[in-house]
């Protein structure tokens, strides 16, 4: 039975079929279960972008990625998870990264885990964790609420429930070994061999001396050295070493050498000095320092009450020592966090508000590509790979 207009159009679609099933039985899948490592030491332009999710913060992750990369494809090498906005710290003694995060038994309710999970750096696989009181600090990712002292054989975690302490881990071990109570006071900033220094409402600096046990040997408050209510200093100092370089919301700059048992606090000193335009620092993530030891700044224009979180149209190169500016970087899109990555010749990598990543030469400034389209969604602070 011929119907009409069908045999012309059945022809091409039996070839298809036989085409389709031709292809079929020449086709392979992917075998699975494969499994391709990063190194233990991962290369100096590698960062690592921490996308908060910040939407549905249960699926936070951080994105490896290669800064120097100009492929698209080649730029990725890999991501792991971090659940409600967890907090990270990478060990160099030991390819580990530590991960503070929480979950919940019923998704987004019922009982609450907080856990400090351990990480492979080649392979980015969970490899344990240390279940820790519930109270750790439920906030924006700020590199110092996981720090790591003792020649990183302690691991420690800042909790807020609104009373505040910290909770210290044997990493060797992997082991609760007990909690500090820091009344008042806020954020973990390594200290001499075995120590940790935090930010106190009162505008001093409390520091904290722990025995091999994670036990409490001795406290030491400093001076106050700020006002919070005309002067607040950012809790998100550049570090180089063990020198904390802390900005303030009016645009000065406080150096801390936590080097020794107790820490050093010098006078503070004006960013924006003989420059015209009110600039101020700001951002999530406003300031780092390089492996020299220059500290980069995100600053804004028109500073005023409450801009302290705007994001900054330049980066600002100060060296603190002689205490002057060096260069300023006008950056293509405006910025709300920046990284270094290590070495002689750093790449700056700035979450502009695209929230896309602009790599600059940090020598020159010359903008030397974007990176984009990793998965990201919020990526609001950047780590330095190593």
């Amino acid at each position: 039975m011929k119907i009409p207009g069908f045999a012309c159009k059945s022809l091409p679609l039996a070839v298809a079929l036989v085409l389709a099933n031709s292809a079929a039985a020449q086709f392979e899948p992917d075998p699975l279960g494969l499994t391709r490592e990063l190194p233990a030491v991962y290369p100096q332009s590698w960062i690592i972008a921490q996308d908060a999710s910040f939407f549905h913060p249960n699926d936070g992750k951080f994105i490896v990625l290669d800064a120097a990369d100009d492929s698209q494809h080649g730029r990725y090498k890999g991501m792991f998870n971090g659940s409600f906005v967890a907090q990270l710290a990478i060990a160099e003694s030991r390819p580990e990264m530590y991960v503070v995060e929480t979950f919940h038994s019923r998704g987004h309710r019922g009982e609450r885990t907080d856990v400090l999970t351990f990480y492979d750096k080649r392979s980015l696989a969970p490899v344990g964790e240390v279940v820790l009181p519930p109270k750790r600090a439920l906030t924006l990712p700020i590199k110092f609420s996981l720090q790591l002292v003792d020649e990183e054989r302690l691991g420690l975690v800042f909790n807020l429930t609104p009373a505040t302490s910290v909770s210290v881990v044997e990493l060797e071990r992997r082991e609760f070994l007990g909690e500090v109570p820091i009344p008042g006071c806020a954020m973990i900033f390594p200290t001499g061999q075995r120590g940790f220094s935090s930010l106190c409402a009162d505008g001093a600096m409390l520091t904290v001396h722990l025995d091999a046990q994670g036990a409490v040997l001795s406290t030491e408050r400093s001076e106050t050295f700020f006002d919070a209510q005309a002067d607040a200093v950012f809790e998100k100092p550049a570090m180089h070493g063990r020198m904390a370089h802390f900005p303030t919301f009016l645009g000065n700059l406080i150096s801390v050498d936590l080097s020794g048992d107790s820490p050093v606090i010098a006078s503070p000193w004006a960013l924006a000095n003989g420059v015209e335009g009110g600039w101020r620092p700001g951002g999530v993530q406003p300031a780092e320092a390089d492996s020299a030891g220059q500290v980069y700044m995100l600053m804004h224009p028109g500073g005023a009450e409450g801009t302290h979180k705007d994001p900054g149209s330049e980066v600002w190169v100060f060296d603190p020592e002689a205490r002057q500016l060096s260069a300023r970087i006008a950056l293509r899109l405006p910025a709300i966090s920046i990284e270094l990555t290590r070495g002689e010749s750093p790449l700056l990598v700035a979450t502009n508000i695209n929230l896309n990543l602009d790599v600059y030469d940090a020598g020159s400034g010359n903008h030397l590509r974007t990176l984009a389209d990793f998965g990201q969604e919020t990526p609001l602070v950047l780590h330095g790979a190593r």
